[in-house]
């Protein structure tokens, strides 16, 4: 057998279906961000802007967040020194479980090394531990979970995306007795849209199920203390296990779940992937504990108000301008393209003649057909920022006769942005 040849094929494959990615070679700057230096091989570095970092509230160049982990690694070193059951239980650790369990009103938290690991090790342990357990997932949930429905022995069906009827429809046919998990995303990333979490959660009660919610894409991003749409909706005392991430809107490393003390430390006990890997450093745990304080004070809640002006803003501008802004009611901007060679064309475009970086994003991220640009403003986006990034797309759709609509979906954003805002200076955002 040529083994080479094998790996090989699987490369050509997915370059001829337009599904081979490339990496960018990118060299942010704390204090320059969302500028970053390209670096192209021989070439010189060229300075480019970034219009796709998950570093939402650009928590990771923050000075607070710098000194903490600074520090950390100074007093405690750059390595956890193995797994939590060895030696890597370190006390700014343990002082961030604490942090994230305030957060989201929940007796415990634990702490994964990535959101990804999160999702699969508690999904699979609490539908393994539930005896006769059904799991529902709805159909667009993030392939971490889709992983860690797939790991429990548990039977799985899955609800129609954010479709209430569908998911009664199931409860019922299950019955009251049956052991039930619901697992869903309270924001879903790549359309942007927000699922109904307190009714949700009345079906729940109703059958007699278990809710998991994946928080990633909301943390320190909504909510009167940065807790997610279930803080801002709340309801987060009604939802049995909270997941997020310390990636995005804390800007440093990490997945977490906060839950009961029996869940937390059933999984604890019961799940091979937390239990057989090295822990977080204590750097970064202490980094993460300051971007969580920080983001539950007033400060958080003003940089709150600032990403949500700059998403909107930039929302409005795209769709003044007849390009194919996916309507959503979150800060998540994705622009239609709906062919993945265009979508790859568009962004190398986007690179080498405007100096602007986004991803694209195709197939399996999102179906054949739907291929799109997936912007992330923060809040050190200008409005200059803004005005370039509009002025180059609009070149990029000319250049490669994209279709343009004719009716842009401006009162929508509004009227969605209005029915969301938590906060005075959100609502004037809106405005």
């Amino acid at each position: 057998m040529v083994y080479r040849r094998i790996f090989d094929d699987a490369i050509t494959r997915l370059k001829d279906e337009r599904r081979y990615r490339v990496f960018v070679d990118l060299e942010r700057d704390a204090g320059a961000f969302p500028r970053a230096l390209w670096r192209r091989g021989e070439g010189l570095p060229r300075e480019v802007t970034i219009w796709c970092s998950n570093d939402y509230l650009c928590m990771g160049r923050h000075p607070e967040v710098i000194a903490a982990m600074s520090e950390a690694a100074a007093r405690h070193g750059v390595g956890s020194g193995g797994t939590r059951n060895i030696s890597g239980t370190n006390h700014p650790l343990v002082e961030l479980e604490a942090e994230l369990a305030g957060l989201h009103g929940k007796e415990a938290a634990l702490v994964f090394t990535s959101g990804w690991i999160s999702n699969l090790a508690t999904i699979s342990t609490i539908g393994d531990l539930l005896p006769n357990c059904l799991i529902l997932s709805d159909q667009l949930n993030h392939n971490s979970m889709i992983e860690g429905v797939r790991r429990s022995k548990a039977e799985r069906q899955i609800f129609r995306h954010n479709d209430l009827a569908h998911l009664e429809e199931l409860l019922a046919k299950a019955g009251p007795e049956r052991a039930k998990l619901i697992v869903f995303e309270s924001l879903y990333s790549m359309n942007g849209d927000i699922a109904l979490v307190g009714q949700i959660a009345d079906l729940a009660k109703r059958y007699n199920a278990m809710t998991y919610m994946d928080e990633v894409h909301a943390v320190g991003l909504y909510g009167p203390h940065g807790g997610g749409i279930a803080e801002r909706d709340g309801v987060m005392d009604r939802i049995d296990v909270i997941e997020g991430t310390l990636a995005k809107g804390f800007g440093t490393l990490g997945g977490y779940i906060a839950a009961s003390e029996a869940i937390v430390d059933a999984v604890r006990s019961y799940a091979p992937s937390f239990i057989f890997t090295t822990a977080l450093p204590p750097a970064v745990a202490a980094a993460a504990k300051a971007a969580v304080g920080f983001l539950k004070q007033r400060q958080g809640a003003e940089l709150r108000a600032q990403h949500q002006r700059q998403s909107m803003l930039t929302k409005h501008a795209l769709s003044a301008a007849g390009l194919p802004v996916m309507a959503n009611p979150s800060h998540i901007v994705p622009v239609l393209v709906g062919d993945a060679e265009l979508c790859k064309a568009a962004t190398d475009m986007l690179l080498e003649r405007h100096s602007i970086y986004i991803q694209p994003i195709n197939y399996p991220t999102v179906a054949k057909g739907s291929e799109r640009l997936r912007i992330t403003p923060t809040p050190l986006h200008s409005d200059a920022h803004v005005a370039e990034l509009v002025e180059a797309l609009v070149d990029v759709w000319q250049s490669l006769k994209l279709p343009f609509v004719e009716q842009p979906k401006i009162i929508e954003f509004r009227r969605e942005a209005e029915a969301h805002c938590t906060y005075p200076e959100m609502k004037r955002a809106a405005e």
